[in-house]
């Protein structure tokens, strides 16, 4: 996945937000940045996960489906 600044940028917010520090979140901040970025834009984002609990933490408050799989 090509990140810029930008996703990097949002991606800090949204761990410094959800309060979720360390290496184990970085994948998934960057992941929830994307789908964020998009839905602000207003594209229909869904995110597919097996940890449902972080990414409802890191797209709170952005219209982003998350599925478990």
């Amino acid at each position: 996945m090509h990140t810029d600044d930008q996703v990097i940028s949002i991606a800090r917010d949204m761990l410094r937000t959800a309060s979720l520090h360390g290496h184990k979140y970085a994948s998934d901040a960057i992941l929830a940045a994307v789908a964020g970025r998009e839905a602000v834009q207003g594209a229909q984002a869904t995110v597919f996960t097996s940890d449902t609990d972080d990414m409802n933490q890191l797209l709170e408050g952005h219209s982003v489906r998350i599925e478990k799989i």
